[in-house]
C-alpha cells in the first residue's frame, strides 16, 4: 500500500453508488481515500493513460461497455494496478470470469461495507504487488535463462514433459512437451536418465550426475541437476530439472588428464625401468636416484640425495673411475663395466653408461648415469666358457679311447682266462695272472674315467634308492678314514628314486668324500647329505646344466683348505691336479662330472679358502622301486648256440672266441663288414645271434647291422665299441639294436648280453 492515502479510481456510471461509496469512505478512518469518479469506459483509460492509482473500482456495466470485455480493456490498460470489479447480486459468475483474467477481487453492490470495501483494496494492492514481483522474478529469471546454457524442464510422474524453457541446439519446445526421453533421445540415454529420475521420485531426495545424451548424431556431457517437484500439499507430482552442457569443460579435462597422465607416464618410466638411473652434479653429488637403483644398490632415495657417489658405491677410489670422468667430461660419454658395492657390501657387476648434461647454454651441468646389473650374466657366461673348454678337452681326450679300449680288451679277457686254461699253475704264476687282470681292469677304468668325462658312460641302468648307497659309504669311510675326521651323514626316509649305475654313482661319492679328506690334513668334519628338490624356471635360468623338475640333491662338505678362487673353474679339467706327483691322476672330478652328466644331471661347488668345501650332485628323481643290477645275476653257460663274431682286432677276435667256446658256445669268425654279411648270408639258419663291432674297415658296423637286417629282419645283434657317440647309439636304437657292449668288457658282461638276446 502507498502509506496512509489510497487513491482510488472508480468507474461507475450510477450517481447513487458513486454517493454510496463515498459515503463508505468517509466511514473509515484508518486510511485517506484520494477518490476519482468517472462514468465511461473511454474517461477510466485516458486517466490511465496520465495518472497512477493504487486501485482501480470497476462496474462491468456501463455506457460504453458491457459484461467482460470491459474488464480485458481497463485491465490491458493497467496491468500493474490492482481491479476490483463491482457486480449486482446476479452477475457473481460474470465478476468470478473477470477474477480468472486477472482481477484482484469483487465486490456485490448493496452488500459493501466501509470496512469491506477498505480490506478488500487493501487485499488487492498487496496482491497486485506479489503478483507484479513474481511477474519481475520471472521475467529476470527468462532473460537469465535467456543468456546461459542451462536447459530447464518439469516432467511429471510419468516423466512426460510438462513445462520446458530453453531446449539444447537440436531439440525444440514442441518436440519435447508432453514426450518421455524414450521418444526423443537414444535408448541407452533415456534408461539412464529415466533410472536418476525415478530415484528421486521414490526417495524424495534430488541428485546431481554427470551424463551424456547423443541428439542428432552428435554426442554431449552435462551436469543434471533433478529435484522433486511438489504441490501445495507437498506431494510429490513429478520431477523438476537443470542441466548444463559442460561438453567443453569435458573435453578440456580430457585433454588436461591426458597431458597429466602423459607427464606421470614420462616420469614413471625412470621408476619402472630396472636399471639404475642416477644423476650426479659435477661435484659428484647425486640430486637423481630412481627406484631401480634403490632396487639395485639398497640405498632410499631419501638415503642417497645428497651423498657422494664414489663413497656410496665403491670400496676406494679406483684410476678406473677416474678415466671413466675425464672421458665423460672430454668426449660427452662413457660406457664400460664397473664393480660396485650395495648397502650390504655386495659387490655386484654392473654394465654402465655415462652420459654428460648440459644446460640451455651448453654448459656441462651433470652427469647421467645408468646401471645394468649383469653379475648373473657373466656367472652364466662364466658356466658357459667352463663347458665349451671341458667339451674341448673332453673331445681330445675321447680321441684316443677306441684304441686304448681295443689294446685292453684281449688283455682283460686274456687276464680272466688264463687261470681257467691252467688250473695247475704254481701260486707264483697265479699271483702273476692276478696282477695282470688287476691292472688291465685299472687300465680300462682310467679309460672310462677319460670317457665317462668326454660324453659319459651309459652303464647299467636301474632304479636306485641313494639312501643304502650313502649310508653303506657312511660305514665304509669311518672304518677306514682317519679318526681326526668325523663322518656325518643325513639322509631323509622319504628320498626319492633315480635311474642310475649304482657302481658309478658310488665311484662318483667316493672320489669326492677322498678329495675332502684330502682336503682335512689335520682332522675336520666330512658331512653327506641328501634331500629332496624342485628347481623351478627361475633357477634354471640360472644355471644353464639345470631343467625344471624333480631332483635329488646329494651334498659331499668338509671343513678343510678349502680351493683357491683361481683354480676353481679348471677343477673338472682331466688330468688337472693340485697334489703332488704320485699322488693323484687329475681324473677323479672329472670322473664325477661325466659320470652325473651321463645321469643327466650337473654338479655344483662352494668354496671358501680357509673355511671348506661343498659339492652338490645333483640327480634328476624318477618313481618306480628299487631293482636288482644285472651285474648282481650270475651267467648261464650256453647251449651250443653259433655265434658271428665281426671285429678288425685279431686279439679281440681270439680272446672272444676263446671265452666263447670256455663257455659252451660256437664261434664264427669275421673281420670286416663284408666278410660279415658273407658268413651270415651262408650260415643264416645257423647263427643265433651276431657281436658286432661297429668301427669296421671296408664296410662299418651300422651298414652292416642294415643289411643283416634286410636279410633276416629277426637277426639278434651285439653292438660293440670303445667309443660311441650319442648320435650312433640313436641311430642304433632307431634300426631295432638296444644292447650294447662296451669295451673292454668283461667274460661276465658278454655272456649276460648275449643270454639277454638269446631270451
Amino acid at each position: 500500500m502507498a502509506g496512509e492515502n489510497i487513491k482510488v479510481l472508480l468507474v461507475e456510471d450510477n450517481p447513487g453508488d458513486v454517493l454510496l461509496l463515498k459515503e463508505l469512505f468517509k466511514e473509515v478512518t484508518t486510511v485517506v481515500v484520494e477518490l476519482m469518479p468517472v462514468e465511461r469506459l473511454y474517461e477510466a483509460v485516458n486517466y490511465l493513460t496520465n495518472k497512477i492509482f493504487d486501485v482501480i473500482l470497476l462496474d462491468l456495466s456501463l455506457p460504453d461497455s458491457q459484461g467482460l470485455q470491459t474488464f480485458v480493456i481497463a485491465h490491458n490498460q493497467a496491468k500493474a494496478t490492482p481491479i476490483i470489479v463491482l457486480t449486482g447480486i446476479n452477475d457473481e459468475t460474470l465478476a468470478i470470469r473477470a477474477m480468472q483474467q486477472g482481477a484482484q477481487d469483487y465486490l456485490v453492490k448493496g452488500q459493501v461495507t466501509g470496512d469491506l470495501l477498505v480490506r478488500s483494496m487493501r487485499y488487492a494492492i498487496e496482491r497486485q504487488q506479489a503478483d507484479n514481483a513474481l511477474r519481475q522474478s520471472e521475467e529476470r529469471f527468462r532473460v537469465a535463462l535467456k543468456n546461459s546454457p542451462i536447459f530447464v524442464y518439469n516432467q511429471d510422474r510419468d516423466l512426460r514433459y510438462t513445462w520446458v524453457y530453453n531446449p539444447p541446439s537440436g531439440l525444440t519446445v514442441e518436440k519435447i512437451l508432453g514426450k518421455q526421453d524414450l521418444d526423443i533421445i537414444p535408448v541407452e540415454d533415456a534408461q539412464h536418465l529415466i533410472t536418476i529420475k525415478l530415484g528421486v521420485l521414490t526417495t524424495g531426495i534430488g541428485t546431481r550426475e554427470e551424463v551424456s545424451i547423443t541428439i542428432q548424431d552428435t554426442t554431449r556431457y552435462y551436469d543434471l541437476t533433478v529435484e522433486p517437484l511438489r504441490n501445495e500439499t507437498q506431494e510429490i507430482v513429478g520431477v523438476t530439472c537443470a542441466s548444463i552442457d559442460i561438453s567443453e569443460r569435458q573435453a578440456a579435462l580430457r585433454e588436461r588428464k591426458l597431458a597429466e597422465e602423459k607427464i606421470r607416464e614420462q616420469a614413471a618410466l625412470l621408476d619402472v625401468t630396472t636399471d639404475a638411473i642416477c644423476v650426479r652434479d659435477l661435484n659428484n653429488q647425486i640430486i637423481f636416484w630412481n627406484k631401480g637403483a634403490e632396487t639395485l644398490y639398497g640405498w632410499q632415495a631419501t638415503e642417497a640425495w645428497g651423498k657422494n657417489a664414489s663413497e656410496l658405491l665403491y670400496d676406494e677410489p679406483s684410476p678406473e673411475i677416474e678415466a671413466a670422468l675425464l672421458q665423460v667430461i672430454s668426449q660427452g660419454k662413457w660406457q664400460g663395466e664397473l664393480t660396485k658395492l650395495t648397502k650390504t657390501d655386495k659387490e655386484i657387476l654392473v654394465a654402465s653408461r655415462w652420459t654428460l648434461v648440459c644446460d640451455e647454454q651448453g654448459k656441462p651441468k651433470s652427469i647421467l648415469t645408468v646401471d645394468t646389473d649383469i653379475t648373473e650374466k657373466k656367472h652364466l657366461e662364466a658356466q658357459l666358457f667352463r663347458a665349451q673348454r671341458l667339451e674341448s678337452i673332453g673331445t681330445l681326450a675321447s680321441g684316443i679311447a677306441h684304441d686304448l679300449n681295443n689294446i685292453l680288451t684281449p688283455i682283460l679277457a686274456g687276464a680272466q682266462l688264463l687261470p681257467l686254461k691252467f688250473p695247475d699253475a704254481d701260486e707264483r704264476t697265479r699271483h702273476l695272472l692276478e696282477i695282470l687282470e688287476i691292472n688291465a681292469r685299472r687300465g680300462a677304468d682310467l679309460v672310462k674315467q677319460v670317457l665317462s668325462f668326454a660324453r659319459g658312460v651309459e652303464g647299467k641302468r636301474i632304479t636306485l634308492q641313494l639312501r643304502h648307497i650313502i649310508v653303506e659309504l657312511g660305514k665304509i669311510l669311518k672304518e677306514t678314514f682317519p679318526k681326526s675326521i668325523e663322518i656325518s651323514t643325513d639322509v631323509p626316509q622319504n628320498l626319492w628314486m633315480v635311474s642310475g649305475d649304482s657302481t658309478q654313482l658310488h665311484q662318483v661319492l667316493m672320489n669326492l668324500c677322498v678329495n675332502a679328506r684330502d682336503a682335512m690334513t689335520d682332522g675336520g668334519t666330512l658331512s653327506i647329505s641328501a634331500e629332496n628338490l624342485l628347481i623351478d624356471e627361475n633357477y634354471a635360468r640360472m644355471n644353464l646344466e639345470a631343467k625344471v623338475g624333480f631332483y635329488i640333491v646329494i651334498s659331499v662338505s668338509d671343513t678343510g683348505i678349502g680351493i683357491p678362487g683361481e683354480i676353481l673353474d679348471r677343477i673338472f679339467e682331466p688330468f688337472f691336479t693340485t697334489k703332488d706327483v704320485g699322488k693323484g691322476t687329475g681324473l677323479g672330478l672329472s670322473t664325477v662330472l661325466g659320470i652325473i652328466k651321463s645321469h643327466g644331471g650337473f654338479v655344483n661347488v662352494y668354496s671358501e679358502p680357509g673355511t671348506g668345501t661343498s659339492f652338490q650332485v645333483y640327480l634328476p628323481a624318477v618313481e618306480g622301486m628299487e631293482t636288482l643290477s644285472p651285474e648282481d645275476l650270475p651267467p648261464q653257460i650256453g647251449h651250443e648256440e653259433l655265434i658271428l663274431v665281426v671285429d678288425d682286432e685279431i686279439a679281440i677276435q681270439e680272446i672272444t672266441r676263446t671265452s666263447l667256446e670256455a663257455h659252451n658256445y660256437k664261434i664264427l669268425i669275421a673281420s670286416d663288414g663284408i666278410e660279415a654279411i658273407a658268413l651270415y648270408a651262408q650260415n643264416r639258419d645257423k647263427i643265433s645271434a651276431v657281436l658286432m663291432d661297429i668301427m669296421l674297415p671296408s664296410l662299418d658296423g651300422l651298414t652292416a647291422i642294415r643289411t643283416l637286417r634286410k636279410i633276416n629282419p629277426q637277426v639278434k645283434i651285439i653292438a660293440s665299441s670303445g667309443l660311441m657317440s650319442d648320435n650312433k647309439l640313436s641311430v642304433l636304437a632307431a634300426i631295432g639294436i638296444n644292447t650294447f657292449l662296451s669295451k673292454p668288457y668283461t667274460i661276465n658282461e658278454l655272456l649276460l648280453s648275449l643270454q639277454k638276446v638269446l631270451s
